[in-house]
């Protein structure tokens, strides 16, 4: 029996010649990264080697990662102390892979490391971030792991005791309806699967619609994959990966990408069409409540906010910034613009996106997670309605458990923005 992508990449890194679903692994890592969280990490690290007498040392510098991104700039004298602990920590231990907060090469961790290039095809990623998913959209398998786990990972190189997991395969064909798109097909199979359908198992995007996706729009896929509670989301490396890589990330040498054997076994196969997909909306307070628009259209909305790892790449601003061009946001509705990185901050500034969002009566803020998760701008009040392209609307999710939260694509975010209620793009905005 052929093997998935992932069993591909586990064999490798474990130095098997095959392995199957169910197997226990030890695969070597080609990438940990970590955010403020780092923080904690640390703690964990130093504390494998207490009493020891062996001074802390690093596996390999050059395969780990930190990017400030929760909490920039720092929100409290707390928040400040552990990201100067941090800074200590990765001069001392030569970490050049570190991105600070910066305006030039800052910004979200799970878009930064794509746009630098870190991310290759048939690689194992972990992060401390359950989003880490979204690396497999350049063929990695990547996946969250907890603080004392990385901590191993950065003595070791290597995460231990690995349940090989059972693959998902998800055929997707059909072409999308205008202002339909990626987080629509997202937020219909996490409704189709459940938070809980994909436990512990991957899930494997095939079909000719992802084939002729963006990496913009296969980040968003694999970003959210883990809200169907999967281990991770993966799209085979093909032409679309190799673009990206040379010409947008800058990637030099061979690469090489990894198939899934014909004859792969995988646990099950969901075949969807999205040619006549609508607009999806997942409601409050999970993100598999997902309904049509059609069901929730017309609901008032406090704020709208387009940005995140989910959705604050440069074709989701462009997207949002031609809707809103020539309009503005409705009085009585606040929206927020987080970019998801500095590069894209200065691509949608030079493109005039940015000018178009603040002549709409937008507030354009830094690349950033503290919107999305409420611990830093952006909280809702009490009984306030939030509509957002971020990925995650559980109760207080942003800050509030009295208020509610509503996930959708740039499209529906702009559109809605202009009239104050959740609207349908498709249905034309005057």
């Amino acid at each position: 029996m052929g093997m998935t992508v992932v069993e591909k990449i586990l064999a490798r890194a474990s130095g098997l010649p095959s392995v199957k679903a169910g197997d226990v692994v030890e695969p070597k890592v080609d990438l940990a990264m970590s955010h403020e969280n780092a923080a904690l990490v640390m703690n964990q690290f130093i504390e494998i080697y207490q009493g020891t007498g062996i001074q802390p040392k690093i596996w390999d510098p050059s395969k780990i990662s930190i990017i400030f991104d929760h909490r920039v700039p720092a929100e409290s004298p707390k928040t400040a102390s552990n990201q100067k602990k941090i800074r200590e920590f990765v001069a001392a231990n030569d970490i050049a892979k570190f991105h600070d907060i910066r305006g030039d090469v800052g910004g979200i961790c799970h878009q930064v490391l794509p746009e630098n290039g870190y991310v290759r095809p048939g690689s194992v990623i972990v992060g401390t971030d359950s989003h880490t998913t979204s690396h497999g959209a350049l063929g990695a398998f990547a996946f969250g792991i907890g603080a004392t786990e990385m901590a191993s990972v950065w003595a070791l190189g290597s995460v231990l005791n690995v349940e090989v997991p059972a693959t998902i395969k998800v055929n997707v064909s059909g072409k999308f309806k205008k202002f339909v798109g990626p987080k629509d097909l997202i937020l219909h199979l996490i409704g189709k699967l459940t938070a809980e359908g994909a436990n512990f198992r991957v899930i494997e995007f095939h079909g000719p619609t992802i084939r002729d996706m963006s990496t913009s729009g296969r980040l968003v896929i694999c970003n959210m994959s883990v809200e169907a509670g999967a281990t991770s989301g993966i799209v085979p490396a093909d032409k679309e990966t190799l673009r990206y890589l040379t010409r947008e990330a800058g990637v030099k040498g061979k690469i090489v990408c990894v198939s899934p054997d014909k004859d792969a076994l995988y646990e099950r196969t969901i075949d969807i069409d999205v040619s006549r997909m609508d607009p999806q909306i997942a409601c409050p307070h999970t993100v598999d409540n997902v309904k049509s628009i059609k069901a929730v259209k017309g609901i008032k909305i406090h704020q709208v906010v387009i940005g995140s790892c989910t959705n604050g790449r440069l074709d989701d601003l462009e997207l949002a910034a031609k809707i809103l061009r020539g309009k503005k946001v409705a009085k009585g509705t606040r929206m927020l613009i987080f970019p998801a990185s500095a590069r894209i901050y200065n691509q949608a500034l030079a493109k005039g996106y940015i000018g178009e969002f603040m002549k709409a009566g937008a507030v354009v803020m830094n690349s950033g997670c503290g919107p999305c998760l409420g611990i830093h701008e952006g909280a809702l009040g009490d009984g306030e309605v939030a509509l957002s392209t971020t990925n995650r609307n559980f109760k207080g999710r942003m800050g509030n458990p009295n208020s509610e939260v509503y996930l959708c694509s740039p499209a529906v975010a702009a559109a809605s923005a202009i009239k104050g209620v959740i609207t349908d793009p498709t249905k034309g905005v005057k």
